[in-house]
């Protein structure tokens, strides 16, 4: 099996690409140092070159803070080049959304959760994921959106939540933290990529399935920060209200995951202690 993996450079995408080396798939990774995906040209030729069985699109921009960002932005994570560029021969493309395309909700968000995008990254996800599900049925390739909560695990991004805290139980650092009560359901990346691995696999999934990735529990910016000192055995000092958020902080985001443990067979296998203590150790 011949796999692309969009974003193959970035925190989830370097962790698929282990995981599928080692499963014995035959992988192209597309980073930002091989193919500008703002240049639908260039993109699709990238994709017809290496003529996959499956694509993963996990590429994701984030940048607007000028309108050529937003641009940008909008081109990468909707990628409207994508499905044309598909061979015949390719079985499936999955695509890593995110649950930042849901309004908040009290209760866990199941699938028909309205979409009500919480910020512009949420929002040009949404219709990346509503664009690839119309365009692959078009073209009869099968297509995932899997919405993934916060994912969080060794390699993210310095400025990540989980980075930060895990930094200042080794330097001694403040860590800053916002002024209202902010929620998240924390899944670990490699039950992340499992089910992207199941959903490229099994093609028994409907096509233009949308499945929520979390684990069901929710879990505060404060609470996060007392697992990560009992795990380190560090005490970590907060400067609460010295953060101003983020637009898509809530106090309730948590996931019904039943539908991709129906479907796929799949559910989280690493919780927040256990998840915590092995990013712990790599870092």
């Amino acid at each position: 099996m011949r796999a692309v993996v969009t974003g193959a450079g970035g925190f989830v995408g370097r962790h698929l690409v282990v995981r599928l080396l080692a499963d014995g798939w035959d992988v192209v990774g597309l980073t930002r140092a091989d193919v500008d995906l703002t240049d639908p040209v260039a993109a699709a030729d990238a994709v017809r070159a290496a003529d996959p069985d499956v694509v993963f699109s996990l590429a994701a921009g984030r940048a607007k803070a000028t309108a050529r960002d937003r641009a940008a932005t909008v081109l990468v994570n909707t990628s409207p080049w994508l499905v044309d560029a598909l061979p015949d021969r390719c079985r499936a493309v999955v695509r890593l959304g995110s649950s930042t395309e849901y309004a908040a909700g009290p209760h866990p968000l199941t699938e028909d959760a309205a979409l009500h995008p919480r910020g512009f990254f949420g929002a040009t996800k949404a219709a990346g994921s509503m664009l690839l599900q119309a365009a692959a049925a078009e073209r009869g390739v099968r297509s995932a959106v899997l919405r993934a909560f916060q994912v969080y695990g060794p390699g993210d991004h310095p400025t990540r939540l989980v980075p930060v805290v895990l930094a200042a139980a080794r330097t001694g650092a403040t860590v800053p933290l916002p002024g209202a009560v902010s929620r998240r359901d924390w899944v670990w990346v490699g039950d992340v990529v499992d089910a992207c691995v199941r959903a490229a696999a099994d093609d028994s999934l409907p096509a233009g399935t949308v499945l929520n990735i979390g684990t069901g529990v929710q879990t505060s910016t404060e609470e996060l920060v007392a697992v990560a000192e009992r795990v380190t055995g560090r005490r970590i000092a907060t400067a609460p209200g010295a953060h101003p958020g983020r637009d898509w902080d809530t106090a309730d985001w948590v996931a019904d995951p039943s539908a991709a443990c129906r479907l796929l067979g799949w559910q989280p296998t690493v919780d927040l202690v256990a998840g915590l203590a092995r990013t712990w150790e790599r870092s």
